[in-house]
């Protein structure tokens, strides 16, 4: 259909060339003979017709001036609102839809993509809006805790216990705070793509392992008991980055699991795909937040209030770091029921 169009607009812009110089040369043959019968004809035919053909020429000329500033101001006032849409995305306003029921002829898809860059841009401010706010909410309310200890600190009455109570508290934090800015730092090299991504192959089921025993002593604390069924497999992957996504969903399991609970580790192949699970016997994640756990700073609040603390940064950093390795994470979970995170990796050897 485009295609036919367009061969109608050729035919069309021919039939209006050839019918300007036809025009241009009849106005001009008609012109010249009106001047020949008052001043009389020049006595060479050869200077007759030469100045016939200029006078054509002078003619389509001005001709083509005319319809030019006709156009260009007709063409002006008709893609007023193109102009004027694109200065408002300039100064920030990116609230613009244009009327593409408009016939716009060749500027339609531009009409079109100026609407979509529009929504786009309104979407990403509004992102960045709640960035700031997320950011600065979970600044404040540690900094608010320390700055409100560290007066209670001043006052020279207090017991050694609750001097070191509070102390701790300041430790903790501070603490919280630092891996607000650490994992912050990290999505935003990942995500402008500055982080050195070089693959190595390497044993995950030693990584794994590993991850489990630097644990150790959040889950003995909680005397959970953790299960592990690995099978011996190599992948080729950014070994520390992989180490940050099995670091956060174990401690996620842990912190959502009561005492005495149960998280179930597991590796395996399926259909050339590592497979990890982590599974928890924990509180679990409502049906209306389980889809959206993995935005930032997304917290569902009971989990979060019966557990404390956290950023809401671990699971997108978890989700970036596995979609950069092609890989994917799904997560299944029931209130009640405990949470299953699932990791899907290539195993991409080299």
């Amino acid at each position: 259909m485009n295609r036919f169009k367009e061969l109608l607009k050729r035919i069309g812009m021919t039939f209006i060339y050839f019918g300007g110089v036809g025009i241009s040369w009849s106005a001009a043959y008609f012109l010249m003979n009106w001047i020949y019968g008052r001043v009389g004809r020049p006595s060479s035919e050869y200077l007759t017709q030469l100045i016939g053909v200029m006078a054509g020429i002078v003619i389509l000329f001005l001709m083509a001036l005319v319809t030019s500033k006709l156009f260009r101001g007709w063409e002006r006032v008709f893609y007023k609102s193109i102009i004027e849409g694109l200065g408002r995305i300039a100064k920030g306003d990116f609230n613009v839809v244009l009327d593409n029921t408009k016939d716009y002829g060749d500027f339609g898809e531009i009409v079109e993509s100026i609407n979509v860059m529009a929504s786009e841009l309104s979407q990403m401010e509004t992102m960045r809006q709640d960035f700031i706010s997320n950011v600065s909410h979970e600044i404040q309310s540690p900094l608010t805790s320390i700055r409100g200890f560290a007066l209670a600190l001043q006052d020279e009455t207090l017991s050694v216990k609750s001097r070191r109570h509070y102390l701790n508290i300041i430790v903790a934090e501070s603490t919280r705070v630092s891996g607000l800015s650490d994992n912050l730092l990290k999505l935003s090299a990942l995500e402008s793509g500055n982080f050195p991504f070089e693959n190595q192959i390497y044993r995950l089921d030693k990584q794994l392992r590993d991850t489990i025993l630097a644990s150790e002593p959040q889950w003995l604390e909680k005397k959970i008991e953790v299960e592990a069924e690995l099978e011996e497999v190599n992948v080729s992957a950014v070994k520390d980055l992989m180490s940050q996504v099995w670091t956060n969903l174990l401690h996620n399991s842990i912190k959502f699991t009561p005492q005495n609970g149960c998280i179930h580790i597991s590796l395996r192949m399926v259909d050339e795909q590592v497979e990890v699970e982590i599974q928890d016997s924990g509180i679990g994640i409502s049906e209306e937040d389980l889809p959206r756990i993995f935005e930032r700073f997304y917290k569902a609040d009971k989990a979060r209030t019966a557990s404390g603390g956290g950023s809401g940064l671990g699971l997108s950093l978890v989700k970036k770091i596995v979609e950069l390795h092609e890989g994917k994470v799904t997560a299944n979970s029931r209130p009640g029921d405990g949470t299953a995170f699932k990791v899907s990796l290539p195993v991409r050897m080299k």
